[in-house]
């Protein structure tokens, strides 16, 4: 049977009991209906995870008793960070919640010259929250013990630096070079996918500027949902996890 995954964000320590935080309290003891007795893992997102057992269900939450911790760790050898144009509504939700199924570390939304959305602080905020919220539940899903990095909207100027050590790409559909012509020994690579409306031609200059090294995906041109995921499962593939 599956065990349940609850990321908190407390110190964790075996032997302790712990109350866990509304959000978790409520969606063990009302989504999925636990009772006293029951079995799950906790993670703080600082590596390795805890076996731990549903004490008691009180009126301020669920308190849980911390069992042995397991060092076990699910991530990728390859570093990957994705900058990401900032897509519409659920297309963004998506594109975070299966890039972190796909390993990647970092997440650097965009604002495009083409980007449909645009926020304002306060809006940009909860938006920002939302996603970070988004990649703990698919980390809870998929068993990653470390949470990537979800950074706030930034612009493609500021997004472009780096160590220099990367590889560095950036899709564009008419590209001659390919993902396997580009992958070498595994290194950290930084990806740069644009939104809806693709990047601007001022704008792939500019990456190509910091060092970014144009590629397609085949033949078919791929929505801003699909390319990034689609590029991350063929990088892991050359140079990851995904076939091991």
């Amino acid at each position: 049977m599956r065990t349940t995954r609850i990321h908190v964000e407390l110190e964790l320590h075996s032997g302790a009991e712990v109350l866990l935080p509304p959000a978790a309290s409520t969606h063990l003891l009302r989504v999925l209906r636990l009772k006293a007795g029951a079995t799950l893992t906790l993670f703080n997102g600082q590596g390795g995870e805890y076996a731990a057992e549903l004490a008691s269900a009180e009126r301020s939450g669920a308190r849980v008793r911390v069992g042995a911790a397991s060092a076990i760790e699910r991530e990728s050898p390859l570093h990957i960070t994705l900058l990401q144009g900032v897509a519409r509504g659920e297309r963004m939700d998506f594109i975070v919640q299966k890039a972190t199924e796909l390993g990647v570390q970092r997440i650097v939304p965009l604002s495009c010259e083409f980007s449909v959305v645009r926020l304002d602080a306060a809006a940009l905020r909860r938006r920002v929250e939302h996603w970070r919220s988004v990649a703990i539940a698919a980390c809870e899903q998929c068993g990653r013990n470390r949470l990537p990095q979800v950074d706030t909207i930034t612009s493609l100027e500021d997004a472009c630096g780096g160590s220099g050590e990367e590889l560095k790409v950036v899709l564009v559909p008419q590209a001659p070079a390919t993902l396997r012509t580009l992958s070498t020994a595994p290194r950290p690579v930084v990806l740069l996918v644009g939104p809806e409306g693709g990047l601007s031609g001022r704008e792939q200059l500019l990456a190509q500027r910091h060092g970014f090294q144009a590629c397609r995906l085949g033949p078919r041109i791929l929505r801003t949902e699909t390319a990034p995921l689609a590029a991350l499962a063929a990088l892991q593939a050359l140079c990851g996890d995904l076939a091991s």
